[in-house]
């Protein structure tokens, strides 16, 4: 693995994103973009709501002086720099969902159309055959990146959760490409971490980062699920991918399945299925007794479940079918267990006390 890093640009992320999470507290504020208490969120104080800012300027700051990663592809911080104002605008000014999902789709189509990062194949995942995609790829696109988006963007509800299911995610990535001797792609999802490593560190207040105190914020949480989904799409596709495309599903299978648990119980309601709640899978852990710091190691776990599921199909070659209708079979169970959360608990304490 080591043969594969460089180090001056990871320090550098690194170093850029504490520095910049520091001097942005007080810009944060006269910008107005912050957090305050309400029904859904019972943090104390007002937070700093730039943590993404932080990330996205420290990857594009560390690849540009160094031009170690996406050197000849500026279209990816094309996309980002549009999905980080977008952000920005929704934190400072709460737009509205349908706004905000038609820039969203606007994004995926720079990806999509512009880069031309897009989904040509989906594997073998019916047993059938390979399933290539023509032009309903660059739509399969579209609807992927903004699904993976507002997944990251939902799941972001409690201190760590966001930047933590992130971190499982890129890690497994990196493990993937090292296992598939294309350790020489590794530095992408490797810049991503080293900027995300000081975000959690403040997030959480870890020892020696406390006192500044910082949420990613939307422009945060939707720029790390841009940036993750255009990494699995250039992973998974052309001539010698590094994985298969059903692997990449199962990495980030967890927030998937929790977005459309609570998309279709919404829509079972008559609601909107942008609206937000406090149905998510961190809320319900909590309201079951669970503390915040334990909801966040236990959602964690189950997220590196979900990765290392993907990564030993990946290793053990696993039919591609097999290991799509898995994930199928267990968001029908996941859906169904949301949908009848407080039941199964009632059953499982009976069930704990006899």
């Amino acid at each position: 693995m080591f043969v594969y890093l460089e180090f001056t640009p990871l320090f550098m992320a690194f170093f850029v994103a504490a520095l910049l999470i520091v001097i942005m507290n007080p810009v944060a504020h006269q910008w107005g973009l912050v957090d305050q208490p309400d029904v859904r969120k019972a943090h104390k104080g007002i937070i700093p709501l730039t943590g993404g800012l932080a990330m996205f300027f420290s990857i594009l700051v560390s690849s540009l002086a160094t031009d170690v990663w996406l050197k000849n592809d500026p279209m990816f911080f094309t996309a980002a720099s549009f999905i980080v104002l977008l952000g920005m605008l929704d934190d400072r000014f709460d737009l509205s969902p349908k706004g905000r999902l038609i820039c969203q789709f606007g994004v995926a189509a720079i990806m999509a159309w512009s880069a031309q990062n897009y989904v040509t194949s989906l594997g073998n995942i019916v047993g059938l055959g390979d399933m290539s995609l023509g032009f309903e790829g660059y739509v399969f696109t579209l609807i992927a990146v903004v699904g993976v988006i507002n997944a990251f963007n939902m799941i972001d509800g409690i201190d760590g959760l966001a930047g933590g299911m992130s971190l499982v995610v890129l890690l497994a990535l990196v493990l993937l490409l090292l296992l598939s001797n294309n350790g020489a792609e590794i530095m992408g999802p490797m810049l991503v971490i080293a900027a995300l490593v000081p975000f959690l560190a403040f997030n959480l207040s870890i020892k020696g980062f406390k006192g500044n105190k910082i949420f990613m914020g939307d422009s945060g949480s939707m720029f790390i699920g841009l940036t993750i989904v255009w990494l699995l799409v250039e992973y998974t596709q052309g001539a010698n991918p590094s994985m298969r495309p059903i692997t990449a599903v199962w990495l980030v299978g967890l927030p998937l399945m929790d977005m459309a648990a609570i998309m279709y119980r919404r829509a079972k309601k008559g609601q909107s299925m942008l609206r937000p709640d406090k149905q998510h899978l961190h809320f319900i852990f909590m309201r079951a007794g669970l503390s915040q710091n334990a909801t966040l190691i236990v959602i964690l776990l189950i997220g590196v479940v979900y990765a290392a599921i993907g990564i030993l199909g990946e290793l053990f070659a696993i039919p591609e079918y097999i290991m799509f209708w898995s994930f199928i079979g267990v968001l029908f169970l996941y859906s169904f267990i949301i949908q009848n959360i407080w039941v199964v608990l009632r059953k499982l304490r009976r069930v704990s006390r006899a």
